[in-house]
Order: C-alpha cells, then sequence, then structure tokens
C-alpha cells in the first residue's frame, strides 16, 4: 500500500483521477450529444447516470493509487484494461442479441480498430470515435494503445505466453509506416468506386480476421505485440499524433546499458539500439511496465523538457480517468 504521508501524491492523484473523470461523464450526461443517454445505465433507468458517474470516478481514483505502485502497475494496467475489453465485447454481444440499448447510436459498426480512422474516410460520417480517439492521443499520447484499445489487451495476453520477447525484424519496423496510409487508401477507394456497406464491411471484417491471425500466429510465436505494433494503423497514428502530448519516455544518460528493461517490452521499444542511443523505440506505447525493471534507476515517465517527479503521478491520474470514461463509454 502506498503511503500518504511518504508520498503526498499518492493522496492528490486519485483526487485528481476522480474530478478529471466525473468532470467529462458529467458534460455527457448533461449535455446529451447523441440520440440517447452516453452513460448506460441512464437509459434503463433515468437518473442512474448520475450513481454510474459516480461509481466510475470512483473507479478511477482506486485504480490510479493501484498504479502508483510501480511494482504493481502493469498488473493493475493489464487488468483494467482486461475489463474495459470485456465489458466493450459483451456489450457488443448484447447489442448483436437485440439490445439495441447497448450500442452507442443503435446502429452496428466493425469492432476492428482500423475503422476508427478509415470508417469516416469511407462513410463521410460517423465521427465521434475519431475524436474519442484524437482528445485521447492528445492527453495522454500513444497510451491509448496500452491503456484503452478494446482489442489490444488480446494482442498482450496473447504476447505474454512467451516468456522473452524477440526483437522484430527491421522490415517490420519499416512496414508499420505503410498501414494507415494503404488502410486509408483502401477505404477511400471503396467510396469513390461507390461500393456498398456489405463489400465494405467484408473487407473490414477480413482486415480484422487477419490482424487476429496476426496475434494469435506472429505475436504469440514472437512475444511482441505485432499486431498493434504493426498490423494496426491506430497505433501508428497514436504514436505521431502522441509527439503533441507532454509525456515521454525518459532514458536518463546513466543508462547502463544492461538490458534488464528489455524483456518486459511488448511493443518492441527498448531493444539494444533503443536504450543504446538514449531514446525509446518509435513503437512505444508508454505502458509504463519497464519503469520498475531498471536496476539502476534511468527509466522514468517524464515530460518532453525534461524529468520530473509530477509526470508519472500526472499521467496516472489521467489515464485512470480515462480508463473509466472509457469504461462508461464502452459500447460500438
Amino acid at each position: 500500500m502506498v503511503m500518504l504521508a511518504d508520498k503526498p501524491h499518492a493522496f492528490w492523484a486519485p483526487v485528481l483521477a476522480f474530478i478529471f473523470s466525473a468532470s467529462c461523464l458529467a458534460a455527457l450526461q448533461i449535455v446529451d450529444p447523441m440520440s440517447q443517454p452516453m452513460l448506460l445505465a441512464e437509459r434503463f433507468f433515468p437518473g442512474a447516470g448520475w450513481v454510474e458517474l459516480g461509481l466510475l470516478a470512483a473507479w478511477a481514483a482506486w485504480l490510479c493509487q493501484r498504479m502508483l505502485e510501480p511494482k504493481r502497475q502493469a498488473f493493475w494496467r493489464l487488468l483494467a484494461w482486461s475489463l474495459f475489453a470485456l465489458v466493450f465485447f459483451a456489450q457488443l454481444a448484447l447489442g448483436l442479441a437485440g439490445c439495441e440499448a447497448c450500442l452507442m447510436t443503435g446502429d452496428l459498426h466493425l469492432p476492428v480498430p482500423a475503422v476508427i480512422a478509415a470508417g469516416p474516410v469511407y462513410r463521410g460520417a460517423g465521427w465521434f470515435m475519431p475524436a474519442l480517439f484524437l482528445i485521447s492521443a492528445l492527453i495522454v499520447g500513444p497510451a491509448w494503445c496500452s491503456h484503452l484499445c478494446y482489442l489490444g489487451a488480446a494482442d498482450m495476453h496473447l504476447s505474454r505466453l512467451r516468456k522473452n520477447p524477440l526483437p522484430l525484424p527491421s522490415w517490420m519496423r519499416r512496414a508499420r509506416w505503410a498501414m494507415l496510409p494503404l488502410v486509408l487508401a483502401v477505404a477511400a477507394g471503396l467510396r469513390l468506386c461507390g461500393i456498398g456497406g456489405w463489400t465494405a464491411a467484408i473487407v473490414g471484417l477480413s482486415f480484422g480476421g487477419l490482424g487476429l491471425l496476426v496475434m494469435g500466429m506472429v505475436s504469440r510465436k514472437m512475444g511482441v505485440m505485432v499486431h498493434c505494433t504493426l498490423w494496426c494503423p491506430m497505433g501508428l497514428l497514436a504514436t505521431l499524433l502522441g509527439k503533441i502530448s507532454v509525456f515521454r519516455l525518459r532514458i536518463e544518460d546513466g543508462c547502463t546499458h544492461c538490458g534488464a528493461c528489455t524483456p518486459s517490452c511488448r511493443y518492441d521499444a527498448l531493444n539494444e539500439k533503443d536504450w543504446l542511443r538514449g531514446q525509446a523505440g518509435q513503437s512505444c506505447s508508454l505502458c509504463g511496465d519497464c519503469l520498475s525493471k531498471c536496476p539502476h534507476d534511468q527509466l522514468s515517465l517524464g515530460f518532453f523538457w525534461g524529468r520530473s517527479k509530477l509526470a508519472r503521478p500526472i499521467f496516472l491520474a489521467l489515464i485512470s480517468a480515462m480508463s473509466a470514461i472509457f469504461l462508461g463509454l464502452a459500447r460500438i
């Protein structure tokens, strides 16, 4: 348990997580921009959305406090991430079974992360998920991929079946730069050619199905989240947008190049050439799993302008709040 007297941020960071999540959810509860209330409880029992809001904010504060313990951060991150994925797909299943309240708008969209970017390009509409993704990436950078993606948790679990990850071939690192423009070009081509919705859906489902094969065959074999770092274009997009975020994983000058951090990274961002040049790889998702693995305390979560003890508690408060918000909005 984190001692409040020894670490003041153990108090104010969970409070910040509570306030931030409660404020964002309250705004959605009041403004109600959709045809149905955003919070699921409100759809069934008028006024119950406020109760759900309070529970989600309390979850954010509790999760933040648990993740402040460096050696337990990886455990609580994966637990919260897996819970979000389970809730997301459970509501999708209920929606497919006929409970339209479990769908965000009552309309079904493909549960493929690439569709977040490709869908609006094809339809020329449906900007809620891209806007939510954009806001998330601007606030916590590429951490969307390691905390908030509804499919990424499966890739993490499969990659962890191998004890130590293997370094990705250089061609895989380069290939990730082609996936985003390729997916967007296909979506635009389908629209320009007047391809119908069912055909486009088959293309999207095929892409998602191949992604699941990548998880089950390549990620599991290599111990690296190949789906998230190579196949999914949202990973690259989160990385690029993350350059605007203030948070950075820092490798300090005192790094001894011992490599103790490398086995903890499933995003292929802490290989030898990464820590030799003193900078995490492009695919770093700020998951934080590596922070407690450095025996020399030379890894830290800082701001882009330098190391700061405030960076990690602020980041954990924000990401915990966003985990709670996404949990409350875990619907297609």
